[in-house]
């Protein structure tokens, strides 16, 4: 039986950001996966630092925007109506929470975060090798109708006091930025400028386990839902053969209500899936910095392997069967915004974001199990707030002052 203080189960970028920061403070740590490190979510997303995102992604409540995503016509927002109607309790509280009172309130709980998501990934890009992946341009949100641009400048406005800098571009402000862009592909747009973007966000969770592992501790492939045990005495067969620790962190991402409920713990933790494709670039048609179109809900980013499109938000199972619609409407868009070759991928890729109705993550300890700790719940920013998740919850492991309030993210909370 071979023993480390903590075993973590989950390599994806929360994970893997909990093991090096507990390693960082003299844990000996053990990190699993039932695969590769950043092989799900964590490689998925639109490869986004998203240090502008201080307002969270909150349930719409004009009547314009839910006639819009009722009619399952939305690009931005599809849902399976078997699934609406589980989820109907679930939409119900997120609703709720993001009454502008609330939401200001759950914002400035998960603002510390944001603000040392980029400090936090820089810690270690110089060691890991991964400052050749990141940029610093930021990236632009374009809008297709001049009055929801005017409308984005006045909630732009209303951040201020944040000290994020961006800037209203015109068309031809925009096309000097981004020359790849069609004419007519936007009426104007916001670039926000304090963001970092990555061109491979599932190579750079990878060169952080990479780091981890030549640091000296162990990662090998182990199925969370064998550990057994208690505070003192977890134990988990992994292909390295058994361990046991006295302590235990759950990052599992979409997965982690599945190993919660082997404990007693029933977290409603809802399911937000996206799909991505990567395409050709042709010649003279690179972006500099990730495009969103707000309205349509897609991100096109330069990539590594292309550019990327990522879509919205499709509310189904986590497990439902890929459905093409969604991707393929958005992808008509895209074509309108820049050129795009032919696509690269086989098929699209799809991943799960794991959300909580109060749009705050779990960090913290199990209520009823000592020695057991959770990670899991950052919805859109699994990949911005998982190093500072790693910084934080190991603050709170190790007995250091924390350098933020963790009472909002208590899994007692719910």
């Amino acid at each position: 039986m071979r023993r480390a203080d903590v075993i973590v189960l989950g390599a994806g970028i929360v994970g893997v950001s909990v093991a090096l920061h507990l390693q960082e403070r003299g844990r000996s740590v053990l990190l699993v996966d039932r695969g590769e490190p950043g092989a799900e979510t964590s490689h998925g997303n639109a490869g986004l630092i998203e240090r502008s995102s201080v307002v969270p992604y909150a349930f719409p409540r004009d009547l314009r925007t839910l006639a819009a995503f009722a009619s399952n016509r939305s690009i931005a927002v599809r849902y399976r109506p078997a699934t609406l109607l589980r989820m109907a309790p679930w939409l119900a509280r997120y609703w709720w929470n993001s009454a502008p009172e609330r939401l200001d309130r759950l914002g400035r709980a998960i603002l510390p975060l944001i603000e040392r998501s980029i400090d936090e990934h820089r810690h270690w890009s110089g060691a890991a090798g991964t400052e050749a992946l990141m940029r610093g341009e930021g990236w632009i949100e374009l809008y297709q109708s001049s009055r929801v641009l005017e409308q984005a400048v006045r909630a732009a406005a209303d951040l201020k006091a944040y000290g994020l800098a961006y800037d209203v571009l015109q068309p031809d402000q925009l096309s000097r930025l981004e020359p790849a862009l069609l004419p007519g592909a936007a009426a104007g747009g916001l670039h926000w400028r304090d963001p970092v973007t990555v061109s491979d966000p599932g190579a750079v969770t990878r060169a952080y386990a990479a780091l981890f592992t030549a640091r000296g501790d162990v990662l090998t492939k182990a199925d969370a839902g064998t550990l057994t045990g208690e505070a003192g005495a977890w134990r988990l067969p992994t292909d390295s053969g058994p361990w046991q620790a006295q302590e235990v962190v759950a990052a599992l991402g979409p997965w982690s209500g599945d190993f919660c409920k082997h404990f007693g713990y029933r977290f409603p933790l809802g399911f937000k899936r996206g799909y991505h494709m990567h395409y050709e670039a042709p010649a003279g048609a690179q972006l500099h910095r990730p495009l969103c179109d707000a309205q349509a809900g897609l991100v096109l980013s330069r990539m590594e392997r292309g550019i990327r499109l990522t879509t919205g938000i499709e509310l189904a199972a986590r497990d439902a069967p890929s459905d093409p619609w969604q991707l393929d409407r958005a992808e008509r868009v895209a074509r309108r915004i820049m050129p795009l070759g032919r696509r690269l991928d086989a098929e699209a890729w799809r991943g799960a974001r794991p959300c909580l109705p109060d749009m705050l993550p779990i960090i913290g300890k199990a209520p009823r199990h000592p020695g057991l700790w959770f990670a899991f719940g950052h919805a859109h920013h699994g990949f911005t707030l998982g190093p500072a998740t790693g910084r934080l919850l190991s603050e709170a492991m190790t007995g250091a002052p924390t350098f933020c309030d963790m009472t909002p993210f208590a899994a007692d909370r719910f």
